[in-house]
């Protein structure tokens, strides 16, 4: 009797050395599978965002805040999630500013469907967006293209390098407010995967994740060559806020936070239905 063939699943993540740490058991194949294959796709997170309002990957990387627009395709994964527990994405500015300033500037963001968009728009509703690629957001703020800058993935550690100044930490916002970490990226699984492979998948993410954790030194030195302007002691530091035991298992207080940012999302005319978030373990 031949064995099942093994199911080839794109799985599409950013570029990060966060993804990169979180995936590093996965794309070296010290993680492995008889029932499904992994094949990686780079790409940054606003275009896997409107990828997946089409259902084109098997398993991606979305934002948050993109969920309510992708859920008919896809079902969360319970491990994978990047979480800003008192810290997260934030703006910055050429010049010290006080958050109320922010009020009408003009502001460079990454991306419409980012978690990050979502949240300075509950913070500060009135202010004029620019999307402009994140890696070039910090560029954008120095050469006084825009009043201020979201700032996402490494940034977060850098900014200050170039002079500029932080004006509000959305991350430590959102904790302070709500009393939640912020539930930034996660990891979905679109709906019409047979349930065995969409079990196997979630070992497989969580698996890599532990592996990782477990071996952080050899996946680190993986992750540095996707560390954008980091020392390996920053890139050290970036991945320990966005890949923990949060992202190995987001329990239930990651879809708690999650569930209150979107409910908040919908009061506030963000968007446009409610829903309810759904995991798959």
């Amino acid at each position: 009797m031949s064995s099942s063939p093994v199911s080839e699943i794109v799985c599409a993540h950013s570029p990060d050395s966060d993804d990169a740490f979180m995936f590093y058991g996965l794309a070296t194949k010290k993680v492995r599978s008889k029932l499904v294959n992994f094949r990686h796709v780079l790409e940054d997170i606003e275009s896997l965002n409107k990828k997946a309002t089409e259902g084109v990957y098997e398993l991606t990387a979305i934002s948050y805040h993109a969920y309510p627009y992708v859920a008919d395709k896809y079902v969360l994964m319970a491990s994978g999630s990047s979480v800003g527990d008192g810290y997260g994405p934030m703006v910055v500015s050429s010049r010290k500013m006080s958050p109320k300033e922010l009020k009408g500037k003009k502001i460079a963001i990454p991306g419409t469907m980012t978690t990050a968009f979502l949240a300075l728009k509950l913070f500060q509703p009135d202010f004029q967006h620019v999307v402009v690629p994140f890696d070039k957001i910090l560029n954008a703020v120095r050469d006084h293209e825009v009043d201020g800058g979201l700032v996402i993935h490494e940034g977060q550690l850098t900014y200050g390098h170039g002079g500029l100044h932080s004006v509000v930490d959305l991350g430590k916002w959102f904790k302070s407010t709500y009393g939640l970490p912020l539930p930034l990226g996660a990891n979905a699984l679109r709906r019409n995967l047979p349930r065995d492979i969409q079990a196997e998948c979630s070992r497989l993410l969580r698996e890599s994740i532990v592996y990782s954790l477990e071996h952080r030194e050899e996946a680190l030195n993986y992750a540095m060559q996707f560390a954008r302007d980091l020392d390996s002691s920053l890139a050290d530091q970036f991945v320990g806020m966005y890949v923990n035991q949060d992202t190995v298992d987001g329990g239930e207080t990651v879809p708690k936070a999650a569930q209150k940012l979107l409910d908040l999302g919908y009061e506030a005319g963000l968007i446009p239905h409610k829903i309810t978030v759904e995991v798959v373990r």
